[in-house]
């Protein structure tokens, strides 16, 4: 385990019955880029259960947080769920992943595309100044079914705003868009069906995606990234990755959980 610190629980956060979060301490040791991820988890018996978790926390903030899925029969988040305040869980010293500004080319735009707990990354790419420093506008996209799973909504639109190291940055650049399919709310639909009819830039105020000065992450279900990305493919946009910066970037471990 010597790979591995010990976390302890700081607070344990349910949005619905299928969704919650948690924060713990972090060790001065782990860094980590804004958008990466980790692998976390629990010790059974003597082994370690362990699965890719994004972190959602900045990386100058001295806790860290994870979001996560419910799985009654999930190895790890049928236990995970159940954490308390005080309890202790695993976390790797090492941090990796696709979803870091560093691996696109410089833009206009920025757009950060999630769906469920896809939005993990996004939270702590939203939090660095850097990410302002090197875009216009970030237009934050987060897509569920239902309204009560738009997770973070108050965070984003409330408290980032007021943010002492952030706030101004926030409140002139980012945008949030929330989306949901099957709850009546103000946006309704798939992320690439807003997206493709034009919808989305209308409400937002911005042209239609384009390759020269756009650049996209993705980070959900595999329905989502693989639509994303034939969409993406079809305008013209290139897949970057580690060492090779292009307009847009994909990540490919999930926390399936």
């Amino acid at each position: 385990m010597s790979n591995f610190n010990q976390e302890s629980v700081l607070s344990v956060h349910h949005w619905t019955d299928t969704l919650f979060s948690f924060k713990t301490t972090r060790s001065p040791t782990f860094r980590f880029r804004n958008g990466e991820f980790t692998m976390i988890g629990l010790k059974v018996g003597e082994k370690p259960l362990l699965r890719a978790y994004s972190v959602a926390s900045a990386n100058y903030e001295d806790t860290l947080e994870f979001f996560s899925i419910k799985v009654p029969d999930g190895p790890l988040t049928s236990r995970l769920q159940h954490l308390k305040e005080g309890d202790e869980i695993i976390v790797s010293r090492k941090a990796t992943g696709t979803l870091v500004i560093d691996n696109l080319e410089d833009g206009r735009n920025l757009y950060l595309i999630g769906t469920g707990t896809g939005l993990a990354p996004f939270l702590s790419v939203i939090k660095d100044p850097e990410t302002y420093d090197r875009f216009e506008k970030v237009v934050l996209l987060h897509g569920c079914r239902r309204v009560k799973e738009l997770a973070y909504g108050e965070m984003i639109t409330e408290k980032l705003p007021n943010d002492e190291l952030i706030g101004e940055l926030v409140r002139e650049q980012l945008i949030y868009y929330p989306t949901v399919t099957r709850d009546p709310f103000r946006n309704r639909g798939r992320i690439t069906d807003l997206i493709t009819t034009g919808k989305l830039f209308d409400d937002i105020g911005l042209p239609a995606l384009d390759a020269a000065h756009d650049r996209v992450m993705i980070c959900g279900s595999p329905a989502l990234v693989a639509d994303t990305r034939t969409l993406l493919n079809g305008r013209g946009f290139v897949e970057g990755n580690h060492g090779e910066p292009a307009q847009f970037v994909v990540e490919k471990a999930f926390a399936e959980r």
